[in-house]
């Protein structure tokens, strides 16, 4: 929970990059998030069928689409790929092709976009006493 919270902190921060974990964790919440609110949308009766969301869940989902470009951006980047990559969720086919391009493991050590998020994240993850 802590990488999705991470990631709205970081709401439009497009620069350095995002480890695996967090971009996941991030896309899963999401999705439950997203199923949740369908759920309540068809409770309270704001759920249009031919537009295929709520009024609840629209509003969601606007919330959350510049952290989900922003995270996406970062992941791209721990690829050693530049952010434009995320314009294939717009081609037909392209959503499947970016979400294999970012399963992959990210770059070793620094890269033009950064360092390594995994590195940080164990240093600051280490007791200092």
């Amino acid at each position: 929970m802590n990488d999705f919270i991470g990631v709205l902190k970081k709401y439009a921060v497009f620069k350095g990059r995002a480890g695996r974990k967090e971009y996941w964790t991030f896309i899963l919440v999401n999705i439950v998030v997203s199923f949740a609110l369908g759920y309540v949308d068809q409770l309270v009766g704001s759920y249009n069928a031919e537009a295929g969301i709520g009024t609840i869940g629209m509003v969601y989902a606007v919330a959350v689409l510049v952290p989900t470009l922003a995270v996406s951006v970062r992941r791209l980047h721990d690829t050693d790929k530049v952010g434009w990559w995320a314009f294939l969720s717009i081609v037909p086919l392209g959503v499947i092709v970016l979400l294999i391009m970012q399963a992959f493991e990210g770059t070793k050590g620094t890269n033009r976009f950064g360092p390594d998020p995994r590195e940080h994240q164990a240093k600051s993850s280490t007791f200092s006493g």
